[in-house]
């Protein structure tokens, strides 16, 4: 089963850019959709973004035009590049992975803090 370990969190200030990265392992990330969640203090985890296999990618809403999903099939990486970030992106942000027939997410990485300063 594939392993997610997330990397790149960290403490920016109101419109400075950050970009996390999700290395996989134990399985090629070919076979699996690969999300970006997040949670903030006090509220329920929610869906960032997600790419296929195939590259098709979705954005929420409150993050379109400001950040990007990427995937690097070679690495073995999905990517999220986050630019103008604003003090309600804070949250830990988790990797996610699930089968492309299936909306069940089967791995999820330790998470990374992401905390941007008004």
């Amino acid at each position: 089963q594939v392993r997610l370990v997330e990397s790149g969190g960290g403490l920016v200030q109101t419109g400075e850019s950050l970009r996390l990265s999700c290395a996989a392992s134990g399985s090629d990330i070919l076979d699996y959709v690969l999300g970006w969640f997040r949670q903030a203090p006090g509220k329920e985890r929610e869906m960032v973004a997600t790419i296929t296999t195939y590259g098709a990618t979705y954005l929420m809403d409150s993050v379109t035009g400001r950040f990007a999903i990427s995937r690097d099939n070679d690495k073995n990486t999905v990517y999220l590049q986050m630019n103008s970030l604003k003090p309600e992106d804070t949250g830990i942000y988790y990797c996610g992975a699930r089968y492309i027939d299936s909306s069940q997410y089967l791995a999820w990485g330790q998470g990374a803090l992401v905390t941007v300063s008004a």
